[in-house]
């Protein structure tokens, strides 16, 4: 491919496009400022970071194709067709352009707007950055006739760039090696990152991803002809929707900026509502995810309700009443995909949109079309009303419910539920609370805590299922309103994190399938109901031994098989005359073996809760805890080979 070829559409692409803002040592030093976090979360980005200069490639016309591997060695290979980086050398730098892009901080085609008009990978610095956090990095770059190859150590090259072959294909390999004294593990998750390539497909229609994970032998391939409906459709697979397609709303649009040019902003949205209580909208800016949402989800929402209301009234459907956002949104799947040039967003890590152009653009066109849709469909539109009216009601009895449950307390002369032994330490920052399954465990707990900073909540059997109920239901149940009292923050819409009491909320159950149940229970309601606590990192799952062995005086406590063996092994083997105790429920533990095991900070091990992606963990909950059982049974049979320490 020459340079005729890169001038499709007026766009040229080659080492003058190359702009350079210069300096790495930065990253090293500060790498969440570019990718958000060193944990599970930041490492998965730099996958994104490389993949989404891939899609820029295809919604720039130039790419159908991109291959991602995950190495046997844990590294990471993202291979596309399109153009392939440019190799000539930028006049500014006197280096290769390649060089430029992988190892200077702000550089890249994005800051020339004649190389691409949409762009993911906004800010220029993904690549680099990827680079400068990678123990190393190879990048093999077809064009011009040749294979240019050059590799890095920790962002610096080993080299000039070199010509090792000749060929006719185009496009750029990236391979590269998370630095594991950079991150707080380097181990890649398969699920978050095929949920990813998953998104980008059905928002980009002409690619195709080929996703292999060679360390499990794991693959797929993503590609999807019906785009967001397509997409909608998938996410509500595990739902019960309340009308039959997903409705679509798409178009353009156009304003001049100060200098007179064209400003264009390509709106694309689906949306379905089902029958669950829980509103799942996710929004994207040039196929990145926009999990913080910002002026187009604000667009969204606000024409979303007016909408609602406006064909309410004129229709006769909404009796007094004025719904509000939640009631409009109760139980909707919706995707907002917009495309424009130069987005504004809050940080790096593109998580937040800014661009009021944006928020314009999806009022005027969701506006506009939803109204025709409406008045086109008056039975789908019926039934909308329908549900947002039965939310408005549900909210209405979940105020009533909540201001019933504050008088109560207020005059009882308690705001604390009985069942609760709480810390003499006020700072939540210094507080944890234990919910503990069973009241025997509840009880060995309340003895062996510390009772200066650790608090105690029994509760009783299996927690209502909060998936399926709605929020006016939730506080009629006497161990749910318990632990919102303890916690403190409130429930639901109202969640305010600034008034919860503990800064960990640890989740304590039986290592069996009654614990298990009840643990997913737990999460649920933190997840749906007062998500700021599991965003932020308070939710912990208490991980109590699975067996103790004995020699003498001698014990050792073992959380899993593995560390069963090796006990045996080192305290004298299967033959020596070893006591070996197995744990099937933490009340069989007295006060001090739960302390020392389960609860002491010094001793004790736990799992924090982490949303690295909020979209998979709402569709994970909605397969767990959903009423269609086949989605449920697919993700057993698919993740059995992964569950330990389970008694069954």
């Amino acid at each position: 491919m020459g340079k005729e070829d890169d001038m499709r559409n007026g766009e040229v692409y080659d080492e003058n496009s190359i702009k350079a803002l210069k300096g790495l040592e930065a990253v090293r030093v500060r790498p969440g400022m570019y990718i958000g976090s060193t944990d599970t979360r930041g490492l998965h980005h730099l996958v994104y970071e490389v993949v989404d200069n891939s899609i820029d490639e295809v919604m720039a016309g130039f790419a159908t194709k991109i291959d991602v591997t995950v190495n046997p060695d844990g590294s990471v290979s993202v291979a596309d067709d399109g153009r392939g980086i440019p190799t000539g050398i930028v006049p500014e730098e006197g280096k290769s352009g390649l060089e430029v892009c992988l190892t200077d901080l702000h550089a890249g085609g994005k800051f020339d707007q004649n190389a691409y008009k949409v762009s993911g990978g906004l800010h220029g610095v993904g690549v680099s950055v990827v680079n400068a956090l990678s123990t190393w990095m190879v990048a093999i770059v077809k064009r011009d006739g040749k294979v240019h190859r050059q590799s890095y150590k920790t962002g610096i090259p080993d080299g000039p760039v070199e010509v090792i072959g000749e060929t006719d294909e185009t496009g750029t390999t990236i391979t590269f090696l998370p630095d594991p004294t950079m991150f707080e593990t380097v181990d890649f998750d398969f699920d978050t990152l095929q949920n990813r390539f998953r998104n980008q497909a059905f928002l980009n229609t002409k690619v195709t991803i080929n996703f292999e994970d060679k360390r499990s032998e794991k693959r797929d391939t993503y590609h999807y002809d019906g785009g967001v409906s397509e997409f909608v459709k998938f996410l509500n697979r595990t739902k019960t929707p309340i009308h039959d397609s997903p409705i679509c709303i798409n178009g353009e649009y156009h304003e001049k900026d100060a200098e007179g040019r064209d400003r264009v902003v390509i709106v694309d949205i689906a949306m379905q509502y089902t029958d669950g209580y829980n509103e799942s909208v996710d929004s994207f800016v040039n196929t990145v995810s926009t999990p913080d949402g910002g002026t187009h989800m604000t667009g969204f929402r606000t024409s979303l309700t007016k909408s609602l209301n406006d064909y309410g009234k004129e229709n006769n459907l909404l009796k007094d009443i004025t719904l509000e956002g939640s009631d409009a949104r109760e139980g909707l799947t919706a995707i907002i995909s917009i495309k424009m040039a130069d987005p504004q967003f809050e940080s790096q890590t593109k998580e937040k949109l800014g661009s009021s152009i944006a928020q314009t653009a999806v009022t005027s066109i969701m506006g506009e079309k939803f109204k025709e849709y409406l008045d086109e469909h008056p039975q789908v539109a019926q039934t909308i009303l329908k549900k947002a009216q039965s939310a408005y009601e549900g909210r209405m009895a979940a105020k009533k419910a909540r201001d019933a449950t504050r008088r109560k307390s207020l005059l009882e002369s308690t705001s604390l539920p009985g069942k609760l032994a709480d810390c003499s330490e006020k700072d939540p920052s210094k507080c944890e609370i234990f919910i503990v399954e069973g009241e025997s465990a509840g009880g060995s707990a309340k003895m062996g805590r510390d009772r200066a900073f650790q608090a105690i909540l029994p509760i009783r059997g299996k927690i209502l299922n909060v998936e399926k109920t709605r929020q006016d239901k939730l506080l009629d149940h006497d161990e749910i309103r318990n632990l919102t009292i303890a916690i403190g923050g409130g429930i639901g819409r109202d969640f305010d994190i600034s008034k919860i009491r503990y800064h960990k909320v640890v989740i304590m159950t039986d290592a069996d399938v009654d614990g298990a149940h009840i643990a997913t229970l737990l999460l649920t309601l933190f997840y749906r109901q007062m998500r700021p606590l599991v965003e932020q990192g308070y939710v912990y799952l208490a991980m109590p031994p699975l067996y103790r062995v004995m020699k003498g005086k001698t014990q050792r406590y073992c959380y899993n098989d593995a560390e069963l063996a090796k006990a045996v092994a080192e305290m004298g083997g299967p033959d020596a005359k070893l006591n070996i105790s197995r744990y099937k429920g933490l009340g069989e533990m007295n006060p001090q073996q739960l302390w020392e095991t389960t609860m002491d900070p010094d001793q004790r091990y736990m799992k924090r809760i982490e949303i690295a992606d909020a979209m998979l963990a709402d569709q994970l909950f909605s397969t767990l805890m959903g009423d269609d059982v086949e989605p449920r049974r697919e993700f057993i049979i698919e993740h059995a080979n992964e569950v330990t320490n389970l008694d069954v």
